[in-house]
């Protein structure tokens, strides 16, 4: 009779045999990314070369001052104060502005959205007003409002107002019908078929929206300061170039830039906690 041989097996950690399935190797949790290499990567060389080329060329500082110069108009502009008081005034505008346009522009976009008869009584006026030149109707404004923080508010929010009211639209009327339909057919009401459907569809739409806005509500608020203000990096801006100081107009744009930066990566921060369903694509961040 042949002897039956055991059978020994062994009992091995699932995280020692499989640590593939883990999901917590370093190299999972430490994916490489490329543009956090390239994106620094052009700066450097993109200012290297600016100074480099304003040396070896002797350009003069009131043509283009090199990025040393710039560097010490912006020390000097934060130390005196004078970028704090003109970033604060700035930013307030921009975001009174936007938050009004942004409100304004969801309720209308929806109303239209949803009632067809607001559609056809109020779109075509509104098309109408968002043709005029936003330059070209800022003395009235200040006229209106007077020199102050209202008139820049209310630029910036006519500005910023129209791409934010479009995507509240097209992302509204974006809903398959045969989700509406599954909805109808379970006794679902208008006001749930909207909560519940209509408005998540509608919300990479409206964030879409909401990015453009925030950055034309800056282009609004500096033009209201060009326009006339009593303070602001626009109205900083225009001081400079009566004085000539080249390198101080660069140190306000590279603040302006910073807060629009600063302004978008708080939208995309904001669209990533609220529509987490949807695959980053279109951020760079």
């Amino acid at each position: 009779m042949k002897a039956v041989e055991p059978v020994v097996t062994s009992v091995i950690p699932a995280d020692v045999a499989a640590p593939h399935f883990t999901g917590h190797s370093p190299r999972g949790r430490f994916r490489f990314r490329p543009e956090m290499i390239l994106i620094p990567g052009v700066a450097v060389l993109l200012i290297g070369g600016w100074e480099a080329a304003c040396r070896l060329l002797k350009i003069s500082d009131f043509i283009l001052p090199a990025p040393s110069g710039i560097a010490v108009a912006l020390y000097q502009g934060f130390m005196s104060g004078q970028f704090v008081t003109g970033l604060f005034a700035t930013m307030s505008a921009v975001v009174l502005g936007f938050l009004a346009s942004a409100a304004v522009a969801f309720v209308l976009g929806t109303l239209i959205s949803q009632i067809r008869l607001v559609e056809v009584t109020l779109f075509p006026y509104v098309v109408a007003i968002q043709t005029l030149p936003k330059i070209a109707i800022a003395p009235l404004i200040l006229i209106w409002f007077g020199v102050g923080l209202e008139s820049k508010v209310v630029i910036a929010a006519t500005v910023s107002f129209f791409p934010m009211l479009v995507n509240t639209i097209v992302g509204l009327k974006s809903t398959p019908q045969d989700k509406i339909d599954l909805m109808r057919s379970l006794s679902a009401s208008r006001w749930k078929i909207f909560w519940y459907v209509q408005l998540p569809e509608a919300l990479p739409f409206i964030f879409a929206g909401l990015n453009i806005g925030i950055v034309l509500s800056v282009l609004g608020a500096i033009v209201a300061e060009f326009v006339g203000a009593k303070a602001g990096l626009g109205y900083l801006i225009l001081q400079m170039n009566y004085n000539m100081d080249i390198a101080g107009m660069f140190a306000a744009l590279v603040v302006l830039g910073i807060m629009g930066i600063v302004l978008n990566s708080a939208m995309t921060f904001a669209r990533r906690r609220i529509v987490f369903w949807q695959s980053d694509q279109y951020t760079m961040s």
